[in-house]
């Protein structure tokens, strides 16, 4: 494989986990494992909380690619390289930037960066399962419109609908 389409097949699966991690916490960690993901919408007691699991579970399919692509078929290593990069992005993202679980080093103070913790504090201004928010990481919208989605659910809710 040449070196070119070894990387565009590590960026286009790195862009596509983010329609994979969209899907999985709309309609996942906010459905059927809400168990485990309402850990993280609740006040955090200690250094992990069980919605941590889902980084064990979503790292495996991303391990076995890795060494299929190192020991026979070599498109499943960029593959797997492209969500282990999507992974750790997230993670220093989403724990260290936004949640703070561990210094980042980084105030993520620009725009890009400030536009996507924003999304995902009003993502967080919902304590339940349902009425939520901005449920990917690199595609967010504006916090107006985000504000907005907000006060129409609240609205539609508490009207009986």
């Amino acid at each position: 494989m040449s070196p070119l389409a070894f990387l565009l097949i590590l960026v286009v699966t790195f862009l596509g986990m983010e329609v994979f991690a969209w899907v999985m916490h709309r309609y996942v960690m906010h459905g059927w494992l809400w168990s485990w993901h309402r850990s993280h919408h609740e006040p955090r007691e200690g250094a992990f909380e069980l919605n941590d699991l889902f980084a064990v579970v979503f790292a495996l399919p991303a391990i076995v690619l890795i060494a299929i692509g190192t020991w026979s078929n070599v498109w499943a290593l960029p593959v797997g390289l492209g969500i282990t990069a999507y992974g750790a992005v997230y993670f220093y993202f989403h724990d260290g930037l936004v949640h703070r679980r561990f210094p980042t080093g980084f105030d993520g103070r620009s725009g890009f960066w400030q536009r996507r913790i924003q999304a995902h504090r009003l993502h967080h201004a919902i304590h339940t399962k349902h009425g939520c928010v901005s449920y990917g990481f690199l595609w967010v919208r504006s916090a107006r419109a985000l504000k907005a989605e907000l006060v129409q659910k609240r609205g539609s809710s508490s009207s009986g609908a």
